[in-house]
């Protein structure tokens, strides 16, 4: 090393100490000719003797000759330029790395992981210890060690669901600097301002101040994230964020899917300049809007960009039937009015006119609707039976006070009510009236604000007993009940001990009113099929739901971590470590925990607090100086040539009839020669016939498709040492243009969210696989994928591409398919990530007793499908080293890597004649015979 520089073979430089003797050589030129002028006899006089042949070269002659070789000495060097970013310091202080790898992270996470890969990587050829501390997860000691020892921490780094907790950290960074007061601070920032920033701002202030800290973040790319969801009448609103209010515009596409990750709709959005929120709103019928579970941005793989809907936030169906006489003249002060204000933000109404009470119910449970209310109904009739098996069945139903429900007796009401104690100037009135007094810790109104001006004139009593105290929902001011519940069977029985209108309290023109309704419709299910939530909401302890599918920071559901615990049934909250984002409790009951609040704001990071070096999440490549060189020494050789042929009378001769236009033509073919690779492309076909190629599709995309390029170079290479096969350079192809036939194996990297190739191209496409040729599709997002099966976006896009073609069953390579092993033996198919499955054609077995699958013939399956990101792990640069790290930082995973792309170029190649070793036993005999 030598600062920014970097040579791979030193030892070569000590050839600089033969330069003197090269200069001694250097110095000796052929004379010139001398011209002679006739007559012949003329010739023989003054020509020099015989033995002086030679003349001393010019001073500037031999510096340039002398340049020239120096320069191919400092070529073989292999001199590297490393960039400004991986340069070594100039002392050997100790570093702390902090990551932000929360949510806001997750989107680029694989940039972000490359720069703090080759951060560490700089700092391990400096030898600096190094410090790590993720900060969305629990609090660890730091503590230095050697920069080599993180790299298998830093490969199983991951994204977490939730946002970093910087201030959680701020004591041990404070503890860590006095520790190491030299220590310099990289801090790799998702730019997102959360809670407790000002603590860990002022840890790294004093650090700041001295230029010891240095900032990555990245403002090209705001974080893009879902919040509050409502389930409108006009269809589904979510509230979609941005980061800051950027000057530029920016568009994008929500999609919902259901709990079988089916979409079931989506809809665009798109953010002004400036703006930091905006709305999309997907307008689906009411039934499909109840199957919505998951919204989630198309394109932004994060836990902010998803939100989970539960069964509290289906919109549904409420009847409201009203036993008071129909007030022509004041409509707008009915039960009717107010309850249907106050329910429809979030349910659907509907209403009974025209028709009796009981017959009115009777229609709404044949429609098998959820929620009944019932405003001041007293005698039920017939619909009494029926309702009271509705109720068991799981349905809720809700009463409200009133004269009608005071005189009448019926048994669905969850507390015995009070004779006499309901009207008011009896023995029982109030003096004055009486104000809300509390909500049962309990009960689904536990969490709710008590509002102030609520008061209540009028009221029914209940009976006092020993089970009252646990019925009661909400209280008054002096103990009396305001609400009160009962649980029968799977559903509930709720009663408001006032009417539904302002005769006997405001409580109906309070906002508290709409979000007690909203809790009370909230324990209904779209349908009273089952009723174990309802059960649970109604009982008296508060009731815990167990993680069931978590969310893991590129918002992929996964197994719960064993850190993950239950959550309140009626207050989930938003997700933490304990309480990661994701679906709980039973299926038939499930409660969602978000990511993010329904009221979250994303606000960018101000560093000026800090006063530190920002920089942006880019890794410049090394820069290999061999091949510029090179150039350089040839043009010094041409020049060195041209000047010698000069010297010695070049030009007279070029001047003789004839020799010029040979010249030229001699000119001509090597500016040919020099010609672009472009300028031969209509040679590509001709030499691929002649010599075996691999193949890439060209995508369009630039750093795929470099990176299919390098990994294919790598992999000829690797088949050239290790096999008898001596591939030709590989080729990056277009379907639509270039001839697919001359490829034994082609690779295809999948973009997501690019449009498959028009049903032409497709058809060709078909035909090659159709006709031995084999494709490998590799979707890159291993690391994406959940154990749940939740489609990627390479994998929606994966799947689009393949509509289009007749794909055969597929199957998860078997564990003695002919590809495990058509040259190693392997048991696993591993690129750059190591997690994902490698799936082919379905094979059946070559007899009945043999556990050996391979397909009839010489048959090869037309496709092969992963996820492990092959050319990633196989691509190199110039001088053969590998670009990009694997997952799990050990470079064995990358020798299996190239192995599984041996075998696959030689299961292309040879097909499954390895599979005929089942059948040697036979064959011996039939050649014994």
């Amino acid at each position: 090393m030598l600062g920014s520089l970097a040579l791979a073979s030193p030892w070569m430089l000590a050839a600089l100490a033969l330069l003197p003797a090269i200069w001694l050589l250097l110095r000796l030129v052929p004379p010139r000719p001398q011209r002679v002028d006739f007559p012949p006899l003329r010739l023989l006089y003054g020509l020099l003797p015989r033995g002086r042949v030679a003349a001393r070269s010019p001073w500037w002659l031999t510096a340039l000759r002398l340049i020239l070789a120096a320069l191919v000495i400092a070529m073989l060097a292999v001199p590297t330029l490393r960039p400004f970013n991986q340069s070594g310091a100039t002392r050997v202080t100790p570093l702390l790395f902090l990551v932000d790898n929360g949510w806001g992270s997750a989107a680029t996470w694989t940039k972000r992981r490359d720069v703090i890969q080759a951060a560490l990587a700089a700092a391990e050829q400096d030898r600096r210890p190094v410090a790590l501390a993720a900060l969305a997860e629990p609090l660890t000691d730091l503590s230095l060690s050697p920069a080599a020892s993180l790299g298998p921490r830093l490969a199983a780094l991951a994204p977490q669901p939730w946002q970093a907790n910087r201030g959680a950290y701020a004591p041990a960074i404070a503890s860590f600097l006095r520790a190491a007061p030299e220590a310099e601070i990289v801090w790799f920032s998702d730019g997102l301002a959360g809670d407790g920033d000002n603590g860990f701002l002022s840890a790294l202030s004093e650090a700041g101040k001295q230029g010891r800290v240095t900032v990555y973040r990245d403002d090209a790319r705001s974080s893009l994230a879902l919040a509050g969801a409502a389930n409108a009448p006009s269809g589904i609103s979510v509230r979609v964020l941005r980061m800051g209010k950027l000057d530029r515009a920016l568009s994008g596409t929500v999609r919902a899917v259901d709990l079988k990750n089916l979409p079931v709709g989506q809809a665009d959005f798109s953010f002004p300049a400036g703006a930091g929120e905006t709305t999309a709103q997907l307008d689906l019928p009411v039934d499909i809007r109840n199957d919505v579970a998951r919204l989630e941005i198309v394109g932004d793989a994060s836990a902010g960009a998803v939100q989970l809907l539960d069964r509290t936030w289906r919109r549904r169906t409420v009847g409201i039937v009203s036993g008071q006489d129909k007030d022509v003249s004041q409509p707008l002060l009915s039960a009717n009015y107010y309850l249907t204000r106050a329910l429809e933000p979030y349910a659907d109404v509907r209403t009974a006119e025209g028709t009796s009470p009981a017959e009115a119910i009777g229609r709404f449970l044949d429609d098998k609707l959820p929620v009944l209310m019932l405003a001041d109904v007293g005698n039920l009739g017939d619909a009494e039976v029926k309702l009271s098996t509705w109720i068991e069945n799981g349905g809720v139903l809700v009463r409200f006070a009133g004269s009608r429900l005071a005189a009448a007796e019926n048994t669905l009401l969850p507390v015995k009510l009070r004779q006499g104690g309901r009207t008011l100037g009896g023995t029982l009135s109030w003096e004055k009236p009486q104000k809300l007094g509390s909500f049962d810790a309990n009960g689904p109104f536990a969490g709710l604000a008590l509002p102030d001006d609520v008061s209540v004139k009028r009221q029914l009593l209940a009976e006092p007993d020993i089970d009252l105290p646990g019925r009661t929902w909400a209280a008054l001011a002096d103990g009396t009940p305001l609400v009160t519940a009962e649980k029968r069977g799977n559903g509930v029985i709720v009663l408001f001990h006032v009417t539904a209108d302002t005769t006997w309290s405001n409580l109906v023109l309070s906002g508290s009113f709409v979000e007690m309704l909203r809790k009370v419709v909230g324990l209904a299910k779209s349908a009273p099929v089952t009723g174990a939530v309802a059960a649970q909401a109604g009982a008296a302890a508060p009731v815990y739901a167990a993680p069931s599918r978590t969310l893991d920071g590129l918002g992929a559901f996964q197994v719960p971590p064993a850190t993950a615990q239950p959550v309140r049934a009626d207050q989930p909250g938003i997700g933490r470590p304990d309480h990661p984002p994701g679906f709980y409790g039973p299926p038939d009951g499930l409660v969602a925990v978000n990511a993010l609040p329904a009221n979250a704001v994303l606000k960018p990071l101000d560093y000026t607090a800090v006063n530190a070096s920002l920089a942006d999440y880019t890794v410049a490549k090394p820069i290999a100086l061999g091949p510029a060189l090179l150039l350089v020494a040839l043009a010094l050789l041409l020049a060195d040539a041209l000047i010698v042929f000069f010297m010695a009378g070049g030009w007279t001769r070029l001047a003789r009839p004839g020799v010029g236009s040979a010249a030229l033509v001699v000119l001509a073919l090597s500016l040919s020669l020099l010609a672009p690779p472009n300028a031969q492309a209509q040679n590509r076909p001709f030499d691929a016939a002649l010599k075996t190629r691999l193949a890439y599709i060209v995508t369009g995309d630039k750093e795929t498709d470099d990176t299919s390029l390098a990994g294919l170079k790598g992999l000829t290479a690797y088949i050239a040492e290790r096999t008898a096969l001596e591939p030709g350079p590989p080729d990056g192809i277009d379907p639509a243009k270039d001839e697919l036939a001359f490829y034994p194996l082609i690779y295809w990297p999948i973009v997501p969210g690019k449009e498959p190739p028009p049903p032409a191209v497709m058809a060709r496409i078909d035909a090659f696989m159709k006709s031995g040729g084999t494709i490998i599709f590799d979707t890159r997002d291993a690391l994406q994928q959940d154990a749940g099966g939740a489609a990627t976006p390479a994998g929606e896009t994966l799947k689009r591409l393949l509509s289009g073609l007749d794909i055969p069953e597929l199957e998860q390579i078997p564990a003695k398919h002919v590809l495990t092993k058509t040259f190693y033996l392997l048991d696993k198919f591993v690129g750059r990530y190591d997690n994902g499955e490698t799936w082919v054609q379905a094979t059946a077995p070559t007899s009945e007793d043999s556990d050996k699958p391979v397909l009839g013939g010489d048959g090869v399956s037309p496709l092969i499908i992963t996820s492990n990101d092959l050319a990633a792990a196989w691509a190199v640069d110039a001088q053969m080293n590998p670009l990009f790290p694997v997952s799990t930082g050990l470079e064995r995973q990358r020798e299996l890597a190239y192995r599984a792309g041996v075998n696959m170029v030689m299961y292309a190649l040879t097909g499954n004649y390895k599979a005929d070793q089942v059948h040697v036993q036979d064959l011996l005999e039939r050649l014994g015979r």
